[in-house]
């Protein structure tokens, strides 16, 4: 474990928690997580490290959040499944590419992508709100499979940031669902990019496994947290919490872009 202050490692500690509640509630923990991870570290250290670890503490609280909704909340979990396997594949390949990108790449990546979601929330402004009209077709599948399996899942392992939010917002378009079972389901999806980018990461020695498993505690009880507060709220406190996350994380970059 590289040598971090105790205050940093507690202030990393937060930051799972709070992403780890947020990733299960609508998804884009890693836009909190990612960022904090790479103040934390020494500035010495490679990008992939950040992403690295950055997988294995999400894909602990993802799972929580995940078998929290499989029992409660109405998952069609074979469509999920067969989505989260093409993401398995995209991830994995993601992954691979992302070995020789820098912090100088990544941040402002992550800014243009923040402004997309934040443009295409605000355009929609009753996206999510309506229930689910019935199972999905087979096109619909396949869209999803092409979109939010191989597409979002390959931006998982190449950045990773905003994936669960990327992926609430393409269940819920192509679909058809409400949000609360658009994030149940971009849970089971999210497991499979996490394990495919994580497995990668591992393999190249991207991981500071002593730092993940600490703040993996806390972001485990932030993601089992979330789901249950997203299943007794509804769809409504979620697009709230959507809103919320976007704009506070779009102008925190935007501050640290041009200002700061």
């Amino acid at each position: 474990m590289p040598d971090i202050p105790l205050t940093m490692i507690a202030l990393l500690c937060l930051a799972a928690l709070a992403a780890g509640w947020i990733d299960a509630v609508v998804g884009g923990g890693g836009l909190l997580l990612l960022p904090v991870l790479l103040l934390g570290l020494p500035s010495h250290t490679p990008a992939a490290h950040a992403l690295g670890t950055n997988k294995a503490v999400a894909i602990v609280g993802t799972t929580g959040a995940a078998v929290t909704y499989a029992r409660k909340a109405p998952v069609d979990v074979r469509t999920a499944v067969r989505i989260g396997l093409a993401a398995l594949a995209g991830s994995s390949a993601g992954a691979f590419f992302a070995a020789g990108m820098s912090t100088d790449v990544l941040k402002p990546v992550i800014m243009v992508v923040l402004l997309g979601v934040a443009a295409f929330v605000i355009l929609r402004p009753a996206f999510g709100t309506a229930p689910a009209t019935g199972p999905a077709t087979r096109r619909q599948i396949l869209a999803a499979i092409g979109l939010a399996g191989l597409g979002i899942g390959f931006y998982d392992g190449l950045i990773g940031p905003g994936t669960g939010t990327f992926l609430v917002l393409a269940l819920t378009a192509l679909l058809h669902l409400d949000l609360v079972t658009a994030s149940a389901t971009a849970k089971i999806v999210n497991c499979c990019t996490n394990a495919g980018a994580l497995a990668t990461f591992a393999w190249q020695g991207a991981v500071l496994w002593q730092l993940a498993a600490l703040m993996a505690v806390f972001n485990l009880a932030g993601g089992t947290l979330g789901a249950h507060t997203a299943l007794k709220q509804g769809s409504g406190f979620v697009r709230v919490v959507l809103l919320t996350v976007v704009f506070a994380l779009v102008g925190n970059m935007a501050y640290e872009q041009w200002v700061a």
